[in-house]
C-alpha cells in the first residue's frame, strides 16, 4: 500500500511522521498534511510529558501497547518521526483511514 509520506510501511511496522501542538485543549490525533499527520495534545512540552502524551496518543489510535510506539527523532521538535511495532499492513490500514478517502 503506498500513502502519503505522513507514514510508510516497514518491515516491522509503521513510520510515521507527526506534527505536535502541545497545550491544544484534548488529545486528537487526525490527518495533517500529506507529509505529516497532526497531533493535539493536552501536556506541556515540560519533562517529556507531550512526548509521553504523544506516545500514549499513537498506542490508541493504533490499538497497540505504549511500548510498541517509539519517538526514533524530533524528541525536542514539534516534527517528530516515530516507529509503531506491529503488522505493517494492519497498521497502515489504520493510518489510511485516519487520512479518510483520497479522491
Amino acid at each position: 500500500m503506498i500513502g502519503p509520506a505522513a507514514w510508510r510501511a516497514v518491515n516491522d511496522g509503521l513510520a510515521i511522521a507527526v506534527r505536535v501542538t502541545p497545550r491544544g485543549g484534548r488529545d486528537a490525533l487526525a490527518a495533517g498534511t500529506p507529509e505529516h499527520f497532526a497531533a493535539r495534545l493536552a501536556a506541556a512540552p515540560v519533562d517529556g510529558a507531550a512526548n509521553a502524551g504523544l506516545v500514549a496518543l499513537v498506542a490508541k489510535t493504533f490499538g497497540v501497547p505504549k511500548r510498541a510506539v517509539t519517538i526514533i527523532a524530533g524528541d525536542t521538535a514539534r516534527l517528530k518521526r516515530l516507529h509503531i511495532a506491529g503488522d505493517s499492513t494492519t497498521l497502515a490500514e489504520i493510518a489510511a483511514a485516519l487520512y479518510g478517502p483520497r479522491a
